[in-house]
């Protein structure tokens, strides 16, 4: 406990403190005021000593008993506990200090979630605000143990890393609450899912925001938001407050891995329940293998099917034939480049050109 903390709870008076000094004024005892007031010795030394709270009921005798009007005893209960149950918090929130050295501080700063500039229990407090939660104890159950495997997150090493990964979930929460989604319709998102196709086929420079916008309608959340740095998730997709929200990040900088991912969470969304959580790429999660099979699949068949490769001569594959199989199976040479980079058939730096490189920072909104 600081000094500060201890010095205010040596100076707050109780209302008990008033009530002894109005009898000592009036020659009154203890015992006398239990007998006026109805109540036990015991009783009486519990309302003077804080134990027990001054009720209306109370008020009422004291104002008979004593000659107070009810209503200063009132403001004076409400009063000394306000100030007491916020000294009890400052104390508690110095407690949380070691908590606050897990956070990435320096990101929520830079994104403006964090206005405090020096570490203590007003960013603390902060801090807690910004995950919605009132304590470190909560956060764990919320942030933690819903998502991480128990081998890591019982690990002292992992705890910046999870705290990452809790503030990047976090942050995806916040931003969805800024906006209105109708209600999901499974058969609305497939039909959308297909006309995204001609995004991914022509790469339009705003596409971020036309893809956003034509989830919404079908009651789908698209987010992104910034890679934190010891969170290195490409992307996630969880439902949130009956809301299906696909969190995405821009970490592979192109556009075959961008809509890879997208059509891989749309395939959780489309294929898989509403409890189920899934965060791509991250260390301390273990999502379901066949799930992820499923969603693998699933964005393989939306983006090239696997009869591209009849038309593949692995003597012959040049750009010229990317472009042609891109134009048959209308999408984007890059994601040819990337199913041929991912069978092995090209080696890592062919077709770099050929791939549109992606940066969010534009479309995310802090």
């Amino acid at each position: 406990m600081s000094s500060n903390i201890k010095i205010e709870r040596e100076l707050l008076t109780k209302p008990g403190d008033t009530i002894l000094e109005t009898i000592e004024y009036l020659k009154m005892s203890q015992a006398e005021l239990a007998d006026r007031m109805g109540k036990t010795p015991g009783k009486i030394n519990d309302l003077i000593s804080g134990k027990a709270p001054i009720t209306i009921n109370t008020a009422l005798q004291l104002e008979k008993v004593l000659g107070i009007d009810m209503q200063f005893w009132l403001n004076r209960e409400m009063h000394y506990r306000e100030k007491l149950a916020r000294l009890e918090q400052e104390e508690f929130l110095e407690q949380c200090l070691d908590w606050l050295k897990e956070q990435p501080i320096k990101e929520l700063q830079k994104f403006g979630y964090l206005k405090s500039s020096s570490v203590g229990t007003g960013m603390v407090e902060e801090c807690l605000q910004f995950y919605g939660v009132v304590s470190p104890v909560e956060w764990e159950n919320v942030y933690i143990e819903n998502y991480a495997q128990t081998s890591f997150r019982k690990s002292p090493s992992h705890k910046t890393l999870l705290s990452s990964m809790a503030a990047w979930l976090r942050i995806g929460e916040l931003k969805l609450r800024k906006q209105q989604f109708p209600e999901y319709k499974k058969d609305s998102f497939k039909n959308v899912l297909q006309e995204i196709k001609t995004l991914v086929e022509t790469q339009p420079e705003d596409f971020p925001t036309t893809l956003q916008a034509m989830c919404q309608q079908a009651g789908v959340a698209v987010i992104y938001s910034n890679t934190l740095p010891k969170a290195p998730i490409s992307g996630a997709a969880r439902w949130v407050g009956g809301t299906p929200l696909i969190q995405i990040t821009d970490r592979y900088k192109t556009n075959d891995h961008f809509w890879f991912t997208f059509y891989h969470e749309a395939g959780h969304i489309l294929l898989h329940g509403k409890k189920d959580i899934f965060i791509e790429e991250f260390e301390g999660v273990e999502n379901d293998t066949e799930k992820e099979r499923e969603a693998n699949d699933f964005a393989r068949d939306w983006l090239l099917p696997d009869t591209f490769l009849a038309e593949i001569d692995n003597q012959s594959v040049d750009e010229k034939a990317v472009r042609r199989i891109a134009r048959n199976y209308a999408t984007h040479p890059a994601i040819v480049i990337g199913r041929l980079q991912n069978l092995n058939m090209v080696p890592h730096y062919f077709g770099a050109n050929l791939k549109v490189k992606i940066n969010l920072d534009y479309f995310i909104e802090h």
